[in-house]
């Protein structure tokens, strides 16, 4: 059976298997039967392939990474463990940001303190953008009744909401922005994420506990590791259900 992954992906790149040959040093045929014959690489040969052609191991090789090796890979993809998010230094958002290449997506419910630590934010998301750059900004639907409990959660009803619809004022400046999203989602938040390309801050949420004294992850992606893909798909999957305007449908 051949590896349709692999050579899907080696063309999306615009390569061929003699090219892939050559920036790993094998023989084009090695490739080639890599492809043909689905035979799986050496470890060093898959990492090498994995971040040619920007893809997971476990995506390109299905059966080389076992479930156990996966998480082991994982434990080194948490670069540090922040007690609180206030503990996270506020130069390490910005660094973050401004070394991004390809994305910057946002979920919260309202990551006002964003726009608050660096009033330049959204000046600096635009310019991102017309560089090139995807942004996508997940905000909590001021409307849902998940706004609202979390809100009575933290001893504050109405509060959620509000921080909200004050942040909608900041980012709505991006609306002419066709780079940028900017949608809502009604759900029951566990964590909220900013991912930049290959590294993510988790902002853990504990119940009864405002986001800023909850624990915060900083991760960076590593080819066959499991835990920054396991937030990255839940970014996505919270995306799958985000709508253009509070109450509204569902993008599409």
């Amino acid at each position: 059976m051949a590896n349709d992954r692999l050579r899907d992906a080696i063309l999306r790149n615009g390569l061929t298997p003699g090219a892939v040959a050559e920036k790993i040093g094998v023989d084009p045929k090695t490739v080639e039967r890599w492809i043909t014959q689905d035979r799986i690489p050496y470890p060093r040969h898959r990492h090498a392939i994995a971040a040619i052609v920007r893809e997971d191991e476990p995506y390109l090789w299905p059966d080389a990474v076992t479930p156990e090796k996966a998480s082991k890979i994982g434990q080194s993809e948490l670069i540090r463990l922040y007690s609180r998010r206030s503990s996270v230094p506020y130069d390490l958002w910005g660094r973050l940001i401004e070394r991004a290449q390809k994305r910057i997506d946002i979920l919260a419910y309202a990551g006002l303190f964003l726009v608050e630590q660096d009033p330049r934010l959204v000046d600096v998301l635009r310019q991102k953008a017309v560089d090139g750059i995807e942004v996508t900004i997940l905000l909590g639907d001021p409307t849902s009744d998940a706004i609202e409990r979390r809100s009575v959660e933290e001893g504050a009803p109405g509060v959620m909401a509000a921080k909200i619809r004050q942040v909608q004022h900041y980012y709505n400046r991006l609306a002419d922005e066709p780079r940028v999203k900017v949608l809502y989602h009604d759900t029951t938040l566990y964590n909220s994420m900013y991912r930049f390309d290959d590294e993510m801050l988790v902002n853990m949420h504990v119940l009864g506990f405002p986001a800023p004294h909850a624990p915060v992850m900083h991760l960076r992606r590593l080819n066959g590791g499991d835990l920054f893909g396991t937030y990255s798909d839940s970014f996505d999957r919270v995306l799958l259900g985000a709508k253009p305007q509070p109450g509204g449908e569902v993008a599409t």
